[in-house]
């Protein structure tokens, strides 16, 4: 090996690095993550020279408020964010390819581009593919500047020179740095290339926007560390074959974790879908069993969406039980809590649970909807289309509480649905709401009634 060279060995999961191969990760306890990469015995810092000198200052004299965030001009993508873009943050966004990671940046920057200095850095695309993708979205403005470039050295020196207020770069993979011997996209240059730009962003109070990789499993690409040196992580979810796009913020400092935000695909780019439950009920059968309407919260926002359930004897020794959009594990638990409580004999059934428009829901409020659905496809019974239930199943077929039973309600009624089944412990905090007729239940043998 050459001298000054030297070869160590990184997790792929989460960064460590060890001298020597291991089996297991001694960090995250992963099995065979550790891949071997050759790294510069003297490695020079990245450094960025800040306009002001480093000081203790008190937390009263810091100024930190709504006003110094930037609206991007996407009401879904700021109510993501918190609120907008916070100077000197990091974004990273993932997604699976051709979701609209890029597109929904580019158009980011077409909004912006009328008042901000921006600068949009590729290192997957050229100058005209991202003219063709522009062309199709309508006029940009001349301060968005584009760069081709894949080193990070001259990205670095190009952003100390420009100071533009938001940097998007596309993508970390392709990213690499001439002081790290190993290939683009590996752990050391992703590692090495989000510090260069998480010194950017607070050094110089740009914002930097950073598109990753998806592996299989549906994580971004790269070390785990990633994920934990950027301020702000967005996930796009969706059948890349279907119009809807849901954007998912999973890790956020500047604001709410459990916001979404829907858009749906067009010709011209993404366009925001201002009301979803409407947008997932459209199409809903009438007068078909095993189809219920139930609510789910998203943060602040209430989603209304179909739950189908279709419940068939079995013709194997093992029934088939399949479960999309929801828990395939809780769908089996309600499944027992049925055959328990009340008795239904549904060990020689097939059941097939499906939330329509192919969004996913793993919060308990659905739970009775889900047990309400199953009972109408058992039973051939349709449920009254004008019906919509929430609440949490317990073991013991108790029907509990969930959070912001008003807002659920509020939803219900706008949409028109004239009858609320909820748990009986959160009817008194819906008295106020008046138009609907709101049902309370115990049990799901109170539920069971209903039908």
């Amino acid at each position: 090996m050459a001298k000054g060279k030297k070869s160590v060995f990184f997790c792929q999961n989460c960064g460590h690095e060890e001298s020597k191969w291991l089996g297991q990760c001694p960090a995250c306890k992963e099995w065979n993550t550790f891949v071997e990469e050759k790294v510069s015995g003297v490695t020079k810092g990245s450094t960025v020279k800040t306009a002001r000198e480093s000081q203790v200052v008190s937390l009263s004299e810091v100024s930190a408020d709504d006003h110094t965030r930037m609206t991007t001009g996407i009401l879904e993508l700021d109510r993501v964010l918190g609120g907008g873009i916070v100077p000197g943050s990091l974004v990273l966004v993932g997604g699976d390819p051709g979701i609209g990671k890029s597109t929904l940046l580019l158009q980011v920057c077409q909004n912006l581009s009328r008042e901000k200095k921006l600068l949009y850095i590729s290192g997957e695309e050229s100058l005209a593919q991202i003219k063709l993708r522009a062309n199709r979205m309508g006029e940009f403005h001349e301060n968005l500047k584009l760069l081709c470039e894949t080193n990070l050295e001259t990205i670095r020196t190009v952003i100390e020179n420009q100071h533009p207020e938001l940097v998007i770069i596309d993508s970390i993979q392709t990213m690499y740095s001439e002081e790290v011997s190993s290939a683009p996209g590996s752990v050391s240059q992703v590692r090495e290339s989000t510090n260069v730009f998480m010194q950017l962003a607070k050094g110089l109070g740009i914002s930097i926007f950073i598109v990753g990789h998806v592996t299989k499993e549906g994580t971004v690409a790269g070390p785990r560390v990633l994920e934990h040196m950027v301020d702000t992580v967005l996930y796009f979810e969706g059948d890349r074959h279907a119009s809807y796009r849901i954007l998912r913020g999973v890790k956020n400092r500047f604001g709410s974790t459990n916001e979404i935000g829907v858009f749906e695909m067009r010709q011209n780019g993404l366009v925001e879908v201002e009301n979803p439950s409407e947008y997932m009920l459209s199409g809903k059968p009438e007068n078909a069993s095993g189809s219920v309407v139930a609510c789910s919260m998203e943060g602040t926002r209430p989603i209304l969406i179909e739950i189908q359930a279709l419940v068939c004897q079995s013709n194997f020794g093992l029934p088939r039980r399949t479960a999309a959009g929801t828990d395939y594990n809780r769908v089996n638990l309600l499944m027992a809590v049925l055959e328990k409580r009340i008795g239904l004999p549904l060990s020689n059934y097939d059941a097939y649970v499906n939330i329509a428009g192919g969004i996913k829901m793993n919060e308990p409020a659905i739970d009775l909807g889900i047990i309400m659905a199953l009972v109408s496809s058992y039973k051939n019974r349709p449920i009254d289309e004008k019906m919509i239930v929430f609440g949490e199943v317990g073991l013991s077929g108790e029907v509990r509480a969930v959070n912001m039973p008003e807002q659920r309600v509020a939803e219900a009624k706008k949409l028109g649905f004239e009858t609320c089944i909820i748990p009986e412990v959160s009817k008194d905090m819906v008295k106020g709401i008046k138009g609907i007729k709101v049902i309370g239940v115990k049990t799901i043998n109170d539920a069971m009634n209903l039908l």
